[in-house]
């Protein structure tokens, strides 16, 4: 395989890893659903992590038009993915709360585990998890029912 090849090829497979780490921290494997702003902003980071490793390993990749052309689809990938995270101009309702969950799920995990010690931080943590946990059933049951009427 060509480096070129391999350069590409490392880039998509971090690319798709950055995207599956960004579900870690949700609190429950529940709270897991394919959001497409966490798809562009792992295509935002896969954009940069390209440019910063061909510059920094510019002296592996002699070819000037080969790189210019990484060099400019990764530009234009981050700025289309930075315009898409921005605008949400194809979020939906659905697709909305299929990002809001495990956002809200972060809420949860961190709310549960952090090593609070003042009253009014934790009552404030059993507030946040207590909303959080609510709205994440309201938001599973808005789906399926808006899904199912797409059906």
């Amino acid at each position: 395989m060509n480096k070129y090849a391999k350069f590409v090829l490392m880039i998509v497979f971090s690319t798709v890893v950055m995207f599956g780490m960004m579900y870690l921290n949700v609190a429950s494997v529940d709270h897991v659903f394919f959001s497409q702003t966490r798809l562009f902003m792992a295509l935002m980071m896969g954009a940069v992590m390209a440019i910063i490793m061909l510059l920094f390993m510019r002296k592996m990749y002699h070819n000037k038009k080969v790189n210019g052309m990484i060099f400019l689809t990764s530009v234009a990938i981050f700025c289309l993915s930075l315009f898409m995270v921005r605008s949400q101009t194809a979020v939906d309702d659905v697709r909305w709360m299929k990002a809001m969950i495990p956002h809200h799920s972060i809420a949860v995990l961190t709310s549960e585990n952090a090593q609070l010690s003042n009253p009014e931080v934790k009552a404030l943590a059993e507030k946040i998890i207590s909303a959080q946990q609510a709205e994440i059933s309201q938001m599973k049951e808005l789906i399926e029912e808006l899904e199912s009427d797409k059906r």
